[in-house]
C-alpha cells in the first residue's frame, strides 16, 4: 500500500538529515547517495516516486482542452497518483502551463513536443531542492515553461531573459509565504505568478475560472493553515 503523504512504504514521517549516506530504493533497489529518509529508514527515490503520475499528467495535458491552468493543476492533484509532496510538482508546472497555453492560442498540437522536453528536464530537479538547493522545483517550472514557448538557449537574449525572469518571480513570490515546504500552495502560487508574467509580458492571456480553496491541509503534516493564501481560514491582516 502507497500512502498519500509521508513515506510511501509506511506512511511515517521523513527525516531530512544534513549528511547524506547510500541507501537502496526500496522499490526498486538502486542504491543512491540522498539525505532523506522516513523514521522506519524507508528511502524511495524520485523515479518510483513519481513515475505513475508522471504518465498521467503528461497523458491529460496532451488531452485536455482547458484553458485555466489551476484548474488543470486542481484536477491532476486530485489524483491518487499525484501525493501530497514530490518531484512530479515538478513536472506538474510545466505541463499544465503548456497545455493551457497551447489551448488557448488554438496550437494544440505543440502541446506534445513541449511536454516531451518539459518531463526531460523537470526530472534534472532532485526531490527536495527547496530546502536543499535554494530553490522551489515549481518556479523552476514556470522557467522551463516560459524556455519552451519562447526557444530559449543559453546563448539568447531576450527569451534567456524572460526564462530567467520568470523563475525569479515564482521563487520571490513562493519565499514570501515562508516554510515548510507544500508542493500544492508553491504550485498554485507559481502558476499564478507565471499567468501574470504572460499577460505582461507575452500579452497571453490565461482565464482563471475560480479561486483555488485547498482540499489537502487535513493531509498535509506541516501545513501553515491560516496563514496560507488557499487555506478556507486564511487571515488576510
Amino acid at each position: 500500500m502507497e500512502h498519500k503523504a509521508g513515506c510511501l512504504i509506511c506512511g511515517r514521517d521523513l527525516v531530512y538529515g544534513e549528511e547524506p549516506r547510500d541507501l537502496p530504493c526500496a522499490v526498486c533497489g538502486e542504491v543512491v547517495n540522498t539525505a532523506v529518509a522516513c523514521e522506519a529508514g524507508h528511502f524511495v527515490c524520485d523515479r518510483c516516486h513519481g513515475r505513475e503520475a508522471l504518465d498521467l499528467i503528461e497523458q491529460f495535458c496532451i488531452t485536455t482542452e482547458l484553458e485555466d491552468p489551476l484548474a488543470i493543476a486542481c484536477i491532476l492533484m486530485r489524483h491518487p497518483a499525484v501525493r501530497m509532496h514530490g518531484p512530479e510538482h515538478h513536472f506538474l508546472m510545466p505541463a499544465c502551463l503548456i497545455a493551457a497555453y497551447c489551448n488557448r492560442r488554438g496550437e494544440p498540437g505543440r502541446k506534445g513536443g513541449h511536454l516531451e522536453r518539459a518531463r526531460m528536464r523537470a526530472s534534472m530537479v532532485p526531490g527536495g531542492a527547496c530546502g536543499t538547493h535554494g530553490t522551489c522545483g515549481a518556479a523552476v517550472g514556470t522557467g522551463i515553461f516560459v524556455s519552451l514557448i519562447t526557444g530559449s538557449t543559453p546563448l539568447k537574449k531576450q527569451e534567456w531573459s524572460l526564462a530567467n525572469q520568470m523563475t525569479a518571480r515564482s521563487l520571490m513570490t513562493i519565499a514570501r509565504h515562508g516554510g515548510p515546504r507544500c508542493c500544492k500552495r508553491n504550485s498554485w502560487l507559481a502558476i499564478r505568478t507565471a499567468i501574470t508574467f504572460l499577460l505582461e509580458r507575452l500579452g497571453v492571456n490565461l482565464p482563471v475560472e475560480g479561486v483555488v480553496r485547498c482540499e489537502f491541509s487535513d493531509i498535509n503534516r506541516e501545513c501553515l493553515r491560516e496563514e496560507c493564501p488557499f487555506h478556507t481560514g486564511y487571515r488576510t491582516g
